[in-house]
């Protein structure tokens, strides 16, 4: 099956494509976008692996659904449009920052920057239905991204993974915590922030903490 994604992704996940499970949810997937409005815009579906490429993947965000309001999702989880405002989770994240690293609270909600120094910004499900959180689940999304966290599990050494909440937690059995940095708290969202489960991780400064500590170079959280 012919996947419009970054060709070292195709590379790495060339199997997967031509599982009967892919093909369906392939078929599920544009009978969704003719029928109906659905998010992120069908080019941007693969956009967080065309902005961070296999070899230049640093650090892993695992998010679980597109934001399915209009001008938000465009296919890097927690980041919405340039212009839009910005979701509760994406507040709490740029108040940690913040609080964090002292970077000012941002303008702009789009984590492009982010995806670019070596961010792979995954949802587990890549699309959804316009208005209906969770109507893409349970379709095979979920199946194609943990094959997604396995493979940069096994094929890469010294990735630091960020699992924030209870679902993303629960990806931590596929990956090798030996050869990789795993970080978790609470989920961003106020639901768990306000109890205490997100403020305070540090993960930012810790995650270039990690970084610096091996020779490379931080990533720059700041959002212009």
């Amino acid at each position: 099956m012919n996947v419009k994604i970054d060709p070292s992704w195709k590379a790495l996940l060339s199997a997967e494509f031509e599982q009967d499970y892919f093909q369906e949810l392939t078929s599920f997937v544009r009978d969704q976008y003719q029928n109906h409005r659905c998010y992120p815009p069908g080019k941007d579906i693969f956009a967080a692996f065309d902005f961070c490429p296999v070899d230049r993947c640093r650090v892993v965000v695992l998010g679980q659904d597109p934001y399915h309001g209009p001008n938000q999702a465009h296919g890097l989880c927690f980041s919405v449009k340039e212009g839009t405002n910005h979701p509760p989770s994406l507040i709490n994240i740029f108040k940690e920052i913040e609080v964090d690293l002292g970077i000012p609270y941002p303008k702009s909600g789009q984590l492009d920057a982010w995806a670019k120094q070596g961010v792979l910004l995954l949802n587990a499900t890549l699309t959804v239905r316009s208005g209906e959180a969770g109507s893409h689940q349970g379709r095979g999304w979920e199946r194609f991204t943990d094959r997604v966290i396995q493979e940069l599990s096994t094929s890469k050494k010294g990735l630091i993974f960020l699992l924030w909440g209870g679902v993303a937690r629960k990806k931590q059995k596929l990956i090798n915590t030996s050869d990789h940095l795993v970080l978790e708290s609470g989920h961003p969202s106020p639901l768990s922030a306000n109890r205490g489960y997100w403020f305070g991780n540090k993960h930012f400064s810790k995650v270039n903490q990690a970084l610096v500590q091996r020779g490379e170079a931080p990533i720059d959280w700041q959002v212009k």
